[in-house]
């Protein structure tokens, strides 16, 4: 386990931005709509950190054509936009360690299965979205989280392999694409308690409530002359 590392890559709702509330709104305001059983502590483990192509099929218990899955992403999607709109804050302690990887020249790459439209709009409303510049998502790789194929993608982006990165990640099926990408990694608990995560058999190498805490403890390090 390295927690000094030559890249760092960020997930991004849940991680960068505590907003997984604003998510779990749209999904009400979409099952409501389209009368499905309402989402418990149990889906929504099964849910956190997916793509859309995985997540739909099991709201709906069926399997779905292309263009409804299209049309519900769309949807869902829209609802939460107008939800978030104004009211996102990038998480305690970003700012510090951001400016801290740069002053190291340690690249940073995004690795998140949020649609495409999502990822411009959160990035704005952090104000980030001239910073945080390359952005690997799920939808753009053969298979989603749980599996590591967008932390190794984006590994690869930067140029750095993929044992030698730090992936901070929310929700549980992040954290075990991440091991599965044979990165270390740390769980950012704005979403599940460490004890969900290990239930869920995601076992990162690290916990933290937000980035100061990071900065404060494991990373440390990134702040010493």
């Amino acid at each position: 386990m390295s927690l000094r590392p030559r890249g760092v890559v960020f997930d991004l709702d849940g991680t960068l931005v505590s907003n997984m509330a604003l998510h779990a709104e749209a999904f009400r305001v979409f099952v409501e709509r389209h009368g499905l059983p309402p989402l418990d502590a149990g889906l929504r483990g099964r849910l956190d950190g997916k793509r859309n192509t995985d997540i739909f099929p099991i709201l709906f218990a069926r399997t779905l054509s292309s263009e409804e899955q299209r049309r519900f992403a769309d949807e869902k999607q829209s609802v939460y936009r107008e939800l978030s709109r104004g009211r996102l804050r990038p998480l305690p302690g970003l700012e510090r360690l951001l400016a801290a990887l740069e002053r190291r020249e340690i690249p940073v790459v995004v690795a998140t299965s949020a649609p495409t439209e999502n990822v411009p709009h959160t990035l704005s409303e952090l104000g980030l979205e001239g910073r945080l510049t390359r952005v690997v998502q799920s939808d753009s790789v053969p298979r989603g989280k749980p599996y590591p194929d967008v932390f190794l993608a984006a590994a690869a982006l930067i140029g750095v392999a993929p044992e030698q990165c730090l992936a901070f990640e929310d929700a549980p099926a992040g954290i075990r694409a991440a091991r599965a990408a044979r990165m270390t990694c740390v769980a950012v608990t704005t979403s599940f308690s460490l004890a969900q995560f290990e239930a869920h058999d995601a076992r990162p190498d690290a916990a933290v409530a937000d980035f100061e805490a990071f900065l404060a403890g494991p990373g440390a390090w990134l702040q010493a002359d």
